[in-house]
């Protein structure tokens, strides 16, 4: 005898699935699922309802306990915090919980999507009031979070999927910053090194940077790019170095996408008697404590990180309260050229930082 087999039960329907049905937002799904029903009209609550009937929507235990917030932790995700950056993004955001009375769990994801989405289900399971995503990578876990409507900020990096509430700077803007900074120095020709797996955040430094460098007139077959594979800043900033400088040697100015790629850039420069910033200057992206110890040779474009959990806490205020997340750029360290005091040491890029601003 043959056995039959067991027929598949269909995908259980989302508030996104709703959202489509009914030609609406998923958090108008949300606030009409959880009775906050004020702000829409009567049209877009019979659609709402007719698609949840047609579909078989029902909230999940897990799903509704978020919604009303019944847990007073929040999970915060964050790969690699051996990176100071990722630890001063965690400081932040874990004080301003602290303030606002929750209480943070922190997982080190390492940038793999296997373990976030691991962490993912964990959390879930724990009933945690929200997500807060630092420099999330895409993953089937983190695409079913978004899709259920799970309150979630990203922080660093934006949603691999495309909207969402974000918290960040302008990493463009600070890209061009940089160029501006090598080219007020008469480095004309300035070159930048990057990750080869770049994150949203580090691409548009590179791009923001190769296009201003492209505005002030430096075609882009003079603009040296070099990138190496790997998640450690630092192996990445030494190996992009030593294929950048491989065939026509250092250049007078590199932009490193990050500060620990210019620790990387730099340590290969000291092994070559290169001088920096003499020989070479370096400019980086972060502005991490530990520079004014340890690497006093490097011009930095400041992230102010301390910000940063004001605007988490505020954004997952929004979320819970079914409201869509906003962008926000928090304003990073702008130059208009010139630094303080001794031009050989670098330092900061810090003066005439720009207020938060909501895309």
């Amino acid at each position: 005898m043959t056995a039959t087999p067991a027929r598949a039960e269909p995908a259980a329907a989302s508030l996104a699935t709703v959202a489509r049905e009914a030609g609406v937002s998923v958090a108008t799904v949300s606030r009409i699922v959880n009775g906050k029903r004020g702000r829409a009209s009567a049209q877009t609550i019979l659609r709402v309802e007719d698609a949840i009937a047609r579909l078989g929507y029902r909230p999940n235990p897990v799903g509704r306990a978020l919604k009303r917030r019944a847990s007073r932790v929040i999970a915060m995700l964050a790969p690699n915090l051996d990176n100071p950056a990722m630890a001063a993004i965690a400081v932040s955001t874990e004080a301003a919980l602290r303030r606002a009375g929750y209480v943070t769990i922190l997982c080190d994801t390492h940038d793999r999507p296997d373990l976030q989405d691991e962490y993912l289900e964990a959390m879930r399971s724990q009933f945690v009031a929200g997500y807060v995503m630092v420099s999330a990578v895409k993953s089937r876990g983190l695409q079913k979070a978004a899709q259920r409507g799970d309150p979630m900020v990203f922080v660093a990096r934006r949603s691999p999927f495309g909207g969402g509430a974000f918290v960040g700077i302008d990493d463009r803007g600070a890209g061009a910053d940089a160029a501006d900074y090598l080219l007020a120095r008469g480095i004309d020709r300035p070159a930048v090194l990057m990750a080869a797996q770049n994150a949203s955040s580090t691409a548009e430094r590179a791009a923001g940077f190769i296009t201003r460098l492209q505005e002030r007139g430096i075609p882009l077959t003079a603009i040296r790019q070099a990138s190496a594979e790997g998640l450690n800043h630092i192996e990445i900033g030494y190996a992009a170095a030593t294929t950048l400088v491989a065939g026509q040697g250092w250049p007078a100015g590199i932009f490193c996408v990050s500060d620990l790629i210019a620790y990387g850039a730099y340590r290969l420069a000291r092994e070559g008697d290169i001088a920096v910033p003499h020989r070479c200057a370096l400019v980086g992206v972060d502005g991490n404590a530990l520079n004014a110890w340890l690497a006093p040779w490097l011009t930095s474009i400041r992230i102010p990180y301390e910000q940063y959990g004001g605007h988490i806490v505020s954004q997952l205020r929004l979320l819970w309260g079914g409201e869509t997340g906003a962008h926000i750029h928090v304003g990073h360290g702008r130059l208009s050229g010139g630094t303080d005091g001794d031009e050989s040491r670098g330092g900061d890029i810090d003066r005439d930082a720009a207020a938060a601003r909501v895309d």
